[in-house]
């Protein structure tokens, strides 16, 4: 069996998610895990180590969960003018965070916020939690995450070895998922 990769920066993060799923308690907020700790959650071990942490929510929760985040003690960073509707960023020590906002079209189309050409998959907000290292949170449905991974490639973003080893995981998860 493959052994967890650990190191400083993995530890930091672990504690931010075990902070990010108390907020979510808290504040009775829905959120889901995507890229790679949405894979390592579906695993329930870490694979490997993490630039960051992603986060999906509802528009309608970012202030009261910026503000919480800032409470712990992370700093809120800026964002470019094009993402500004869409995500907020956060950094606290060597952690970084993002939470992109969704929210649902007029023809009930669940999109990014205020990206209406990025419909995404009706399955795509699980409501399963899911554990790793006694925490717990949702995810976005594998098949959403590989369509991610897939969306980037199409739009012409530089293939990443981390990208290919994540569809990988994300087609025996599938798989797996399919099978029960």
């Amino acid at each position: 069996m493959k052994q967890e990769n650990f190191d400083v920066q993995t530890e930091s993060q672990l504690k931010a998610l075990s902070e990010i799923s108390t907020i979510s308690e808290t504040l009775k907020v829905e959120l889901w895990l995507r890229g790679g700790w949405a894979i390592d959650f579906l695993l329930g071990k870490v694979t490997r180590l993490h630039d960051d942490i992603d986060i999906v929510t509802w528009i309608q929760n970012r202030e009261q969960l910026e503000q919480a985040l800032i409470k712990k003690g992370y700093k809120q960073v800026s964002v470019s003018e094009e993402f500004r509707n869409r995500q907020s960023d956060f950094q606290k020590g060597n952690i970084e965070i993002t939470i992109s906002y969704i929210t649902y079209t007029e023809t009930g189309d669940l999109i990014m916020n205020e990206l209406p050409e990025w419909n995404w998959r009706v399955d795509s907000l699980s409501s399963r939690p899911y554990m790793l290292h006694g925490i717990s949170l949702n995810t976005l449905h594998p098949k959403q995450l590989l369509e991610e991974k897939e969306v980037y490639e199409e739009i012409g973003r530089n293939p990443r070895l981390k990208d290919e080893e994540s569809k990988k995981l994300l087609y025996q998860i599938i798989s797996s998922l399919s099978r029960h």
